[in-house]
């Protein structure tokens, strides 16, 4: 919890400073800021609440906040991607607060711990917790945009003006889709074997076929949105392992990901903001033009790349000797 907390209030004071100069060219500004620090708000909430309720209502917050960010241009590209990214995330919404329910009907209470002992306290919880951690990992799944869930996400990422594209594949899907997943499976349902072994299944899955999407795009976010799907994966995966060195190599690589990812986005706006493109068939020579911006750009992709000595480098090494570690090879051969 404080490593997420650290996390999206660090990555929001960066994009905040950033977003100073970049709204310039937007009319209704206080508009963009009042959601942007109700988002922030929301992700706060979500990462500090006890509560499965008050999870679920922070959750929605953040994440209305963020539709209309995603529309922020108004054009109709930026329009169509937020109704998509509305559509999925209220049908998301519905099968965590469906979850909720279940659980609240079951243990009569809300709050995190007393639901946990209760459930163990049940021996004849069994059903219960399968069936919810199965609309828990599809509502959540949405909401971190793994493989098959993410459809959402390579259209709301690119539309979003540079800081809120920053915020949402920086902080945004980890506080809201892999935090709330950690949270209630490891500390509230007990994470079986079953909801590990899924969880290992989906990280695997969207890291191999996030970066295969990203392989033919030309549009400079969108190439970047595809790869924050197979990122995620590899959180996901090391998470899954359940094992104490896969769960730190996942939490390690989120605040990483975190980091250089933000900062890819924020470049990818400086670049559109400089250029007025975003296809990388019309670009070029731009490291004359911007030499901050090429050197920043640099070390972004090389972390992200998994060069040693950048930070990228050692969260993935953890995985992939956490995988090896738990004797699932075939799981480190893919995150190789």
């Amino acid at each position: 919890t404080l490593l997420m907390l650290v996390t999206v209030n660090v990555i929001a004071f960066f994009v905040s400073v950033y977003s100073m100069d970049y709204m310039e060219k937007y009319t209704e500004k206080w508009n963009f800021y009042s959601l942007f620090l109700l988002m922030i708000a929301g992700m706060n909430g979500v990462i500090v609440s006890g509560d499965m309720f008050n999870l679920y209502v922070f959750l929605e917050i953040a994440a209305i906040s963020s539709y209309a960010l995603v529309a922020f241009g108004t054009e109709h590209e930026e329009l169509e991607a937020s109704f998509k990214y509305a559509v999925m995330g209220t049908v998301a919404s519905l099968f965590i607060l469906l979850g909720i329910v279940f659980l609240y009907g079951f243990t009569s209470t809300l709050n995190m711990a007393d639901m946990s002992i209760e459930l163990a306290r049940k021996g004849s919880a069994a059903n219960i917790v399968l069936f919810t951690s199965v609309l828990f990992i599809m509502g959540f799944g949405l909401k971190s945009a793994l493989v098959p869930f993410h459809g959402w996400l390579p259209d709301a990422h690119p539309s979003a003006p540079a800081p809120i594209s920053a915020m949402l594949s920086g902080v945004l899907i980890k506080s809201l889709g892999v935090y709330a997943i950690i949270r209630i499976f490891f500390s509230v349902l007990g994470a079986s074997q079953a909801v590990l072994n899924a969880l290992m299944v989906l990280g695997v899955l969207s890291m191999i076929v996030g970066v295969l999407l990203a392989l033919g795009q030309w549009d400079l976010k969108r190439l970047l949105a595809y790869h924050s799907i197979s990122q995620i994966g590899y959180v996901v995966l090391g998470i899954g392992l359940g094992t104490p060195l896969g769960v730190l190599g996942g939490l390690f690589h989120l605040l990483n990901h975190s980091v250089f990812k933000s900062l890819l986005f924020l470049n990818a706006g400086a670049v559109e903001y400089s250029t007025g493109t975003r296809d990388l068939q019309k670009m070029g020579g731009l490291k004359e033009k911007m030499p901050v911006t090429a050197n920043t750009s640099l070390i972004a992709s090389l972390s992200i790349s998994g060069i040693p000595p950048f930070n990228g480098f050692w969260s993935k090494l953890i995985i992939i000797v956490a995988c090896v570690q738990a004797q699932h090879f075939a799981y480190a051969f893919w995150a190789v």
